[in-house]
């Protein structure tokens, strides 16, 4: 449930790998593609792919355009049938996030698959390429890939040296979850000098308590929020006056779509949650000195 729970957050919001099977496509008819999941539908929109997705799976709203994509399942299962009627040249998959059993039983049927798997913003850059390879788009692809990893170390080295905050990162509220090292969100926290009480723990995604969090001293709380959600399906922080964050007034809420999903419009939340950090960085230090 715990596992189902993530990948739903995370859409809402990847055997053999795409390299092992990259095939030049210059000069051919650009393959028809079925997309398993949201990121991987909006890095090929980044790259100037999107008209090939003939088929995709729930929460692939974005860009605007995806939204009229014909849907054939979700994280949990694929219509199988439909994607035998559609007859794609190339399925990518998100390696940790499409129903395995679907996978297998498409593989078995002669479809060519190819797994998406970032893990970080870097993987991000070298999945548009690959993608690039495989769909015709190598120029652009290598063009939004360096502005990426350039937009990335941009950001990094903007905040380094900051003094690091405690921050609590909310990933879910029923029940209370955060992230730890091995997820993705934590990156986020590394690089904006966010100091998480629980990234030592040895899974990505633990369940916490609130006693727990009383005693981290936390200084400012990620809320992130999704399109698809509201606030009234976010822990209520107002009734625990006590944590410094909640005093201060420092619960940082994000769009967890960009923050979530394994494109470029991560970087946008990185920058923009780096700036909120700042900003409760400076409101502490102020306090501090007065």
């Amino acid at each position: 449930i715990i596992k189902q729970l993530i990948l739903l957050i995370f859409c809402s919001t990847s055997f053999f790998t795409i390299a092992d099977n990259m095939n030049k496509v210059e000069g051919k008819k650009k393959p028809r593609i079925i997309a398993l999941s949201p990121h991987i539908v909006e890095i090929l929109y980044d790259i100037g792919a999107g008209e090939q997705i003939i088929g995709t799976t729930d929460f692939s709203n974005y860009p605007q355009q995806a939204q009229t994509i014909p849907i054939i399942g979700n994280y949990l299962r694929l219509q199988i049938e439909k994607i035998i009627a559609l007859q794609p040249d190339l399925i990518i998959a998100w390696k940790s996030g499409s129903p395995s059993d679907d996978i297998a039983r498409l593989t078995q049927l002669g479809f060519k698959v190819v797994y998406s798997q970032p893990n970080t913003f870097a993987d991000i850059a070298k999945e548009m390429r690959e993608f690039g390879q495989l769909t015709g788009h190598q120029v652009q692809a290598e063009q939004k890939a360096e502005q990426h990893l350039n937009d990335l170390a941009a950001i990094t080295k903007q905040y380094q040296g900051k003094t690091p905050i405690n921050i609590f990162y909310e990933l879910a509220s029923n029940p209370l979850m955060t992230v730890a090292k091995g997820s993705w969100p934590q990156q986020f926290l590394t690089i904006c000098q966010g100091k998480n009480p629980f990234e030592h723990l040895t899974t990505p995604y633990p369940q916490v308590s609130i006693e727990k969090i009383l005693h981290t001293e936390t200084q400012a709380i990620i809320q992130p929020i999704s399109a698809h959600h509201n606030e009234t399906q976010t822990f209520n922080w107002q009734d625990w006056p006590v944590i410094p964050a909640v005093k201060n007034k420092q619960i940082i809420q994000a769009n967890a779509d960009a923050m979530h999903r394994m494109t470029m419009r991560s970087l946008q939340a990185l920058q923009k949650l780096c700036h909120d950090i700042d900003n409760t960085r400076k409101l502490l230090t102020n306090k501090h000195n007065n």
